[in-house]
């Protein structure tokens, strides 16, 4: 999660295991040109036909549920993720970070880069509000690493990896 930086993070994260021989699938948003660059499977945009059964299961499991798009399309993506043999799967959180529809994906890290004023709408109209969002990807027991530059940001962000049961892990560059 985070405000800059989430995307390259992924990608870098990707790449790094790319290199050391693992089968990555990667769900990164928002596309560019084409919808499938949101789902890569070993360091390549799927092909959509393999989606296609997915989006299918979603919307028949999803009955009378209003998915949004977002919570429509992770749901398909992460499918077919499941029905893939992977190593490692990496998630890059939307909006926010609490309310995105990637935090009900139990994660063994979460990962917050930068943070600074977005969405203020939705998010709040300060820094530390927006941080709060961001945080609530913490889970007890998971390791979160904090990548935000800002002492004070970071400061916020390790308080709400500490109330969460979650170990703070500070990447300084």
């Amino acid at each position: 999660a985070g405000t800059n930086g989430k995307g390259s993070t992924c990608a870098m994260l990707e790449s790094i295991a790319l290199a050391a021989g693992y089968r990555v699938g990667l769900h990164s948003k928002p596309h560019l040109v084409h919808f499938e660059e949101r789902c890569r499977i070993g360091g390549a945009s799927v092909d959509g036909a393999l989606l296609l059964p997915h989006f299918e299961a979603v919307e028949r499991a999803r009955g009378d549920i209003t998915l949004t798009y977002f919570e429509f399309t992770l749901l398909a993506i992460v499918s077919l993720f499941a029905a893939t043999p992977l190593d490692l799967v990496i998630l890059e959180v939307g909006l926010g970070g609490r309310l995105d529809a990637t935090n009900a994906v139990a994660a063994p890290v979460a990962v917050v880069t930068g943070v600074a004023m977005d969405h203020q709408d939705l998010l709040g109209d300060t820094l530390a509000a927006i941080a709060g969002e961001k945080a609530g990807i913490f889970k007890p027991g998971v390791p979160a690493v904090i990548g935000e530059p800002s002492p004070e940001i970071a400061g916020w962000l390790a308080a709400s990896a500490r109330d969460a049961g979650a170990s703070a892990i500070r990447i300084v560059s």
